[in-house]
């Protein structure tokens, strides 16, 4: 059975102390309360499992009870949708606190957030919206990681974004945003393969060329799920990051290349809609840890470019 990594002290990009944490590079699964005694009475063989944070974000409960115990056998990811690290206003400092205190609780081997704003003033939207890609942007949302991470004292990932419309006054490719907001900040990236895969098919893009063009060193997970397909107003495919059907075979396709990219990196597989039985996520699951096994051995593309 997996035990939890140490954390291991690292400085960030801004200088500041801060714990950059790894999770195994195996695969994981989304915690859903549909399947926590399963997990308990079988203790099933997979690399960690993850959780959006604000779900326990309370003092006690059946929550806590269940997770504090699956605790004890896994290494657990903490995923943040709530920070709206894109928005104008300043984050809500309450927020960050009680994501500390889930944090001290129980000492994920991973943290993260997106790369979206959900809040304005006192209004909070329950979506993920899109940034624009320009200057002023890139400043706040690097002062709102500085801010993070120096309160949290660790590194966060930052999540690629799925979105269905861009602004019109991006300077930058998105590619080149992300890029820049880990150099300056010192964060991680987490490489959700199924939201490069939405968003170009969205915007008419390459998601072979996103991939390539992303800090592959920085990667320290990876996200697969699946995707809803409608039409769009002038009638182009439009993909929906859904998270409530299988993996498509063109996102495995893309994640073998990622893999070929990057190596061997923990990766999870999402659910959070039409949650099927548990031993049908464990099939992909087991599709996963093939990829991560038969990835071992290959020198990640950047490396061969490199030499």
């Amino acid at each position: 059975m997996p035990t939890p990594l140490p954390l291991v002290p690292q400085l960030r990009g801004a200088s500041a102390p801060t714990l950059k944490i790894q999770l195994p590079s195996r695969a994981g699964l989304g915690l859903k309360p549909e399947h926590f005694q399963e997990i308990l009475s079988t203790l099933p063989d997979l690399g960690f499992f993850e959780i959006h944070a604000e779900n326990y974000m309370v003092d006690g409960g059946p929550f806590h009870y269940y997770l504090t115990r699956i605790r004890e056998h896994y290494p657990l990811s903490i995923h943040g949708v709530g920070l709206s690290i894109g928005g104008e206003a300043p984050l809500d400092l309450a927020h960050i606190n009680r994501l500390d205190k889930l944090l001290d609780r129980y000492a994920p081997a991973s943290f993260s957030e997106h790369l979206a704003w959900s809040s304005h003033g006192h209004v909070f939207a329950n979506d993920l919206l899109p940034i624009s890609y320009d200057q002023p942007t890139l400043q706040r949302v690097c002062e709102h990681i500085d801010q993070v991470q120096t309160h949290l004292k660790r590194q966060m990932l930052l999540e690629n974004p799925a979105t269905y419309v861009e602004f019109a006054t991006s300077t930058m490719a998105e590619t080149d945003f992300i890029s820049e907001v880990i150099r300056r900040t010192g964060c991680g990236l987490l490489l959700d393969v199924n939201n490069i895969y939405v968003s170009c098919i969205n915007h008419h893009r390459d998601p072979y060329a996103y991939l390539r063009a992303l800090p592959h060193a920085a990667v320290g997970e990876i996200h697969l799920a699946g995707f809803a397909e409608d039409i769009d107003a002038a009638g182009d495919p439009l993909l929906i990051d859904s998270h409530g059907s299988p993996v498509a075979q063109a996102v495995w396709q893309l994640y073998q290349y990622a893999l070929d990219c990057v190596g061997s990196v923990a990766t999870l597989i999402e659910r959070d809609n039409n949650i099927p039985p548990f031993d049908v996520l464990l099939a992909e699951i087991q599709q996963a840890e093939h990829l991560l096994r038969t990835s071992d051995s290959a020198v990640p593309i950047a490396q061969e470019t490199a030499a």
